[in-house]
């Protein structure tokens, strides 16, 4: 990366969890079935003069629905790192589902940026399966067309630069149109997943997450993931609890809710 580029710091906030069974969140099932936790993340990228928010996470009434405890909105969430969503201009949108688009009227100043083939796989036939359409929540999809029409979405087919150091990359595998994002640290070069890859163990196994459109092409997304990511361990999942015990957070406030993925991990 060059020297004019400084390194950006880059968070994870917490904004809800559940408790699941293991065999939820694995392909693969395990004979050994037990409860297994999953935690609901949005990102932040601060540097070079840019605030990046990475997906918009979900609001009370769909947790309501799907038995999710919200524990803060994600604009709560980003305040207590200092950022308030009303002034956030770049919001990277990694894919439609309703866990990761769901707040955008907190962020009236942004831009979204989406893949082409997600806008197009969450408006198009495969929406007529519940199989696919379960994990969309339809206003959150309406409510990113309606900013298509007032032109606040940035569409990126395949690979975008968002800002310097900061690119998006088209994936797949888990929804059609899903994008991971490629951050320049302190500690090189970081990817945060997404869905790319909801848990470690999903990548480490490899057992992929259930929830997928497109298997090969999830499975090729780990290894684009170690292609972008300056190590295995520089690979950021998108759901997974261990997030918040590997990494340590900001400040003694912060703990339990935000921890700093620009830094090496403390386990």
């Amino acid at each position: 990366m060059p020297d004019a580029i400084a390194p950006y710091e880059v968070y994870a906030i917490r904004y809800a969890k559940r408790i699941g069974k293991l065999n939820d969140h694995i392909l693969h099932r395990d004979p050994h079935d037990g409860p297994s936790p999953m935690d609901y993340f949005v990102w932040a990228i601060v540097g070079n003069g840019r605030t990046i928010v990475v997906d918009l996470g979900f609001e009370a009434e769909q947790a309501r629905l799907r038995g999710r405890d919200l524990l803060r909105t994600p604009a709560e969430g980003l305040a207590v790192i200092g950022i308030d969503a009303a002034q956030v201009e770049d919001v990277i949108i990694t894919h439609l589902h309703y866990d990761h688009a769901g707040t955008v009227g907190d962020f009236p100043k942004a831009k979204f940026y989406l893949q082409d083939r997600e806008m197009a796989f969450a408006t198009g036939r495969n929406m007529a399966h519940k199989t696919f359409n379960v994990a969309f929540a339809l206003d959150y999809v309406v409510d990113m067309i309606a900013k298509v029409y007032d032109n606040r979405v940035v569409f990126v087919d395949g690979t975008m630069d968002v800002a310097p150091g900061v690119s998006v990359h088209h994936v797949g595998g888990h929804t059609d149109g899903l994008q991971i994002v490629r951050v320049w640290t302190e500690r090189g070069w970081v990817v945060l997943a997404s869905d790319a890859a909801h848990y470690y163990m999903n990548m480490e196994t490899p057992n992929p997450f259930p929830l997928v459109y497109n298997i090969g092409d999830m499975l090729d997304a780990y290894q684009t993931m170690e292609s972008l990511a300056d190590g295995h361990q520089n690979i950021v999942p998108g759901h997974d609890p261990l997030v918040l015990q590997r990494y340590p957070a900001p400040f003694r406030a912060a703990e339990g809710i935000v921890v700093r993925l620009n830094v090496d991990p403390v386990q």
